[in-house]
């Protein structure tokens, strides 16, 4: 589904998107060609039928072509991944995510809002209650990947209407109904042709059919809250090791293309601290290669990791969104000042990278998250 002459074409067209800061609307047309928008959708629906191990290492040979385009497309994967994680579970809650995905529809995640550090645990988006089974959402959420072309938002939001018993609401928004706009707001450093601009909701509406979840606020052991932590998690680690094998290539590569003039001319390959570097940047790698394998492998398997789950998750993030930071500093050591020209492609890592700790959850929620399983609540 991902052939090299398709990724080759991808990372051509990488540096443009990320200079003119415009979205990869011929990367999405050929990934939709070829399917790969329908991975999770079961093959009779008319997709792969692939489970959350295939997805990640699909995602992370996309990334180290197109890191933008694959942390956008991402978002749909999630969602489309956490249907399949749920149904593999029997819980067919998540089923128009499944079918509409079939019929081509994108799914882009309404969840991060400015100001809240709860994450799925609690909302700054207000929802109200319409009386006939539906809610009104008003609020803003930030980071809404794929803002240009989804077709389908997945939101959440706060109910007060109960103040003893407050909850949160989970439903799909469509795009063609009015109450929702985009800010036009991503002009960032890095992951630019992701194109995740911030979405106002002004009371838009999400009737019955499209609710999938009314939870208490505060942390949650539901089923769908599990999914959309190993699923976003998992497949956004995926896409942060596709930066880091990356970025080993080119450190490779700018090793054994040049010479040193201090070492009389021979190759830099040469060069016991050159050698060092991207030896270091490979055993980086390789630690986190397995760990994105495992986890993913876990959760198509059914396995039970209970109350740990939460931390396993977090922690895989973490590591390998920190992890492949430092291997884009030692390949950025090892090719020098050609990687600070805004035509190297080492470059515009060093800023996709960059992204990484800040999505959900951040190095700082992930050890309270860890702090919590082991030693318990502070308080």
């Amino acid at each position: 589904m991902l052939p090299d002459d398709l990724l080759e074409r991808f990372r051509a067209r990488a540096a443009g998107l990320d200079r003119e800061g415009t979205f990869p609307h011929d990367d999405l047309a050929e990934l939709r060609e070829r399917g790969y928008l329908r991975a999770f959708v079961p093959p009779e629906q008319g997709g792969a039928g692939w489970g959350l191990e295939r997805v990640a290492a699909a995602q992370s040979r996309l990334a180290a072509a197109a890191p933008a385009t694959a942390l956008a497309v991402g978002m749909h994967l999630v969602w489309t991944g956490c249907a399949a994680v749920l149904a593999a579970r029997g819980d067919r809650s998540l089923d128009l995510v499944l079918d509409d995905a079939a019929r081509g529809e994108v799914f882009a995640f309404g969840v991060s809002e400015p100001g809240n550090d709860a994450v799925l645990f609690d909302s700054l988006t207000r929802a109200e209650p319409t009386g006939d089974g539906g809610w009104r959402f008003t609020g803003v959420k930030s980071s809404t990947s794929l803002s240009p072309v989804w077709t389908r938002l997945g939101v959440f939001g706060r109910d007060d209407t109960d103040p003893e018993a407050p909850v949160l609401v989970h439903g799909f928004v469509h795009r063609d109904q009015p109450g929702h706009s985009s800010l036009e707001d991503w002009d960032t450093i890095g992951m630019r042709a992701t194109q995740s601009h911030s979405t106002r909701l002004e009371g838009v509406e999400v009737p019955a059919e499209r609710v999938v979840r009314v939870l208490p606020v505060g942390p949650s052991g539901d089923p769908l809250v599990f999914a959309i932590f190993a699923v976003f998690e998992t497949l956004v680690a995926a896409v942060y090791r596709g930066v880091a094998r990356r970025a080993v290539e080119l450190a490779v590569e700018s090793a054994t293309a040049g010479r040193s003039h201090r070492a009389g001319g021979a190759p830099r390959s040469h060069d016991p601290l050159v050698r060092w570097r991207v030896a270091d940047a490979a055993v980086l790698l390789q630690g986190i290669e397995p760990q994105v394998d495992a986890v993913a492998r876990d959760v198509d398997g059914l396995v039970d990791h209970g109350a740990a789950w939460s931390a396993i998750v977090v922690g895989l993030k973490t590591r390998v969104t920190e992890t492949a930071r430092a291997v884009v500093d030692q390949a950025v050591a090892v090719a020098g000042g050609a990687s600070f020209r805004s035509s190297s492609e080492l470059g515009r890592l060093q800023r996709d990278v960059l992204a990484g700790r800040f999505h959900p959850s951040s190095t700082d929620s992930a050890h309270a998250t860890v702090a919590n399983w082991l030693l318990g609540p502070d308080h």
